[in-house]
């Protein structure tokens, strides 16, 4: 079992294709991953803006059904370019999901619940510094897998 308090610390991520709307949207749009805390809160959304910096966008400010619907256009120049001005406005002001134990197909893990959007992301160990994360939006069938992988936070800020 993957365990919240294991989460702690800064998780870079990569989607893994499956067919799902967002295959290769959040990788065009600069994601970088995820931030857990030891008080089990969640930075659910981190974008890289230039080597050495984060921005934490708070998932609240993203129209989720457009997204899922227009899904094309997120993986467009242009929808890069208009993230990066969005990424202003969609700053979080702190953490923004919570992390907890939730019974997932027919297991217990670590679970992050978003605060203001219905999603909720399974997290799986692949190994000591792996994880296959499962993000499953309620009233959605389709389910969009990622990895995150352990790292140091050597200079990120």
């Amino acid at each position: 079992m993957t365990s919240v308090t294991e989460l702690a610390g800064l998780w870079r991520g990569h989607g893994v294709a499956c067919g799902h709307p967002l295959d290769g949207v959040l990788e065009n749009l600069g994601w970088y991953g995820k931030r857990f805390t030891t008080d089990h809160r969640a930075d659910a959304l981190l974008f890289a803006v230039g080597p050495h910096r984060l921005v934490a966008i708070d998932p609240e400010m993203i129209p989720l059904k457009l997204v899922l619907r227009f899904h094309r256009f997120g993986r467009t120049r242009i929808a890069r370019s208009w993230f990066s001005y969005l990424q202003k406005m969609w700053r979080a002001n702190g953490p923004v999901a919570s992390l907890r134990p939730m019974f997932f197909r027919g297991k217990t893990s670590a679970a992050m619940v978003y605060d203001r959007q219905p999603i909720i992301d399974h997290f799986r160990r692949i190994d000591d510094n792996r994880l296959l994360g499962v993000m499953v939006v309620e009233g959605d069938s389709r389910h969009y897998f990622f990895v995150l992988t352990r790292t140091i936070a050597d200079g990120i800020r």
